[in-house]
């Protein structure tokens, strides 16, 4: 967004003339659609904060999840491995019981042999009877004894195997728990970042159209600042030319000027030798002019010569050079 702000058309207006520059500050409504983009560019650069922000947080998810689901991999893996092993201890234990089995039916074999023994050898042997009948207890005591270490045995295993399955159950729950609510969350981070790309491809479009319009305004601005220019430099050539025929002008009346003085000095000094035999000759009519002024009581007006030196239709150089242009009253009587 920092890119869009350097490439506002501030930037772009800095090779135009200051009329452009004049033209394009006072749009008002360039200024306002200016106010306009500041929030949207704010609202834009909050908006991709928290689009990182989420994704950031989607990222650890993922890796959460991936932990979780190593966890629960281990877990059912010991599950397996724990069911295997109590497969092997009901088997165990089912030996063990036909091997008890087949051992008492010995030793009860063994018993009833020596019963028959007895009652044979009891005609020559009566002491024998009490024998056998301890022997025999003792036998049943074994075997009592074995089956009891034997069940002892077998429960203390099937209790710890029913612990250690509850607690790999119980984990297991807890996992796929776990990895349900991540599954949750990433679902709505999902839908978040999906509203967020949603709002950041709107303001992009907003952004590329409002450059689109900055461009053509920008275009209209460069189009009026060159017809500007070219009006101003063809009124700076009428300006010259004006500048040069006024100089002629000034150059042709300042010659007319000199010239005009010299015809009037020329008509002074010839009115002023013809005019001196009539007024001796005729006195009489002086006092009925006495009311005129000679030309020679008049007094000479100089002759202004103005010289205006110009380059490129500026005055780079100006002067003034009085003389002497005779008494203009005088010709104007004549005239």
């Amino acid at each position: 967004m920092s890119d869009l702000c350097q490439k506002s058309p501030e930037g772009q207006n800095h090779k135009l003339t200051s009329p452009a520059e004049h033209t394009q500050c006072s749009s008002p409504r360039q200024s306002k659609t200016c106010g306009c983009l500041r929030p949207s560019c704010a609202r834009s650069l909050s908006s991709q904060s928290r689009l990182d922000e989420e994704t950031q947080k989607r990222a650890d998810a993922e890796n959460n999840l991936v932990a979780f689901r190593k966890d629960v991999d281990d877990a059912t893996l010991s599950r397996l491995e724990l069911e295997r092993k109590i497969e092997s201890l009901m088997d165990e234990i089912e030996f063990l019981k036909k091997l008890h089995d087949e051992e008492i039916q010995d030793v009860q074999v063994s018993v009833q042999t020596h019963q028959l023994k007895m009652e044979v050898e009891s005609t020559n042997r009566p002491d024998l009877t009490g024998a056998l009948r301890d022997i025999r207890a003792q036998y049943e005591n074994i075997a009592m004894k074995n089956m009891q270490e034997s069940e002892d045995w077998y429960k203390s295993k099937f209790a710890d195997l029913t612990d250690s399955a509850k607690r790999n159950t119980d984990a297991l729950r807890q996992a796929k728990q776990e990895a349900n609510e991540s599954r949750r969350q990433i679902q709505s981070l999902n839908c978040e970042i999906d509203a967020l790309k949603n709002t950041n491809e709107a303001l992009l479009r907003q952004m590329r159209d409002m450059e689109d319009q900055f461009g053509n305004e920008i275009s209209n601005y460069q189009d009026n600042v060159s017809r500007l220019e070219e009006e101003i430099r063809h009124l700076k050539e009428e300006m010259a030319r004006h500048l040069r025929e006024y100089q002629d002008l000034l150059n042709v009346k300042m010659a007319l000027d000199i010239e005009i003085a010299t015809y009037r000095k020329l008509l002074e000094g010839e009115e002023s030798r013809i005019t001196i035999p009539i007024g001796m000759g005729m006195t009489n009519h002086v006092g009925d002019r006495d009311y005129e002024k000679s030309p020679r009581d008049q007094p000479k007006k100089p002759v202004v010569i103005k010289t205006v030196e110009t380059r490129d239709g500026e005055v780079v150089k100006e002067s003034r050079t009085e003389k002497d242009s005779g008494r203009r009253g005088k010709e104007d009587s004549d005239n």
